[in-house]
């Protein structure tokens, strides 16, 4: 008897979730889908522009431009180069970062007001 009471604890944890916590979770992912690009809603630039980061502290990413989508743990500082591609109206850029660093490549959604743009991003020649 004392196996199954951990097993029955389970299963009963498991269907709470799917009854309360689960939906939750399929909101929350639902709510955070990105515009398409060169939607009307965030028209995309051609070509991308470069931009640095300006103000202080850490400036988020976010997996679509609102506030409830946090990347965890994934930010830029001042003075970090990105290129950006669109931008919503409400004051949201959808940009890429490249650490020189690392190598490591993230995308996301960042606050406009956090961008000075250095120029455009277009082939060399």
């Amino acid at each position: 008897m004392a196996i199954r009471k951990p097993l029955v604890a389970r299963v009963i944890g498991a269907v709470l979730f799917a009854c309360f916590g689960f939906g939750g979770v399929v909101e929350a992912a639902a709510a955070c889908k990105a515009p398409e690009g060169g939607a009307e809603s965030a028209p995309m630039f051609s070509p991308p522009l470069g931009e640095i980061v300006v103000g202080r502290g850490r400036l988020p990413f976010f997996s679509a431009p609102d506030f409830h989508c946090p990347i965890a743990g994934v930010f830029v500082v001042p003075n970090d180069s990105l290129i950006a591609y669109a931008a919503t109206r409400d004051g949201w850029t959808s940009v890429m970062y490249d650490n020189p660093t690392t190598g490591a490549v993230v995308s996301g959604w960042v606050r406009s007001n956090r961008l000075k743009v250095t120029g455009t991003m277009g082939p060399s020649q």
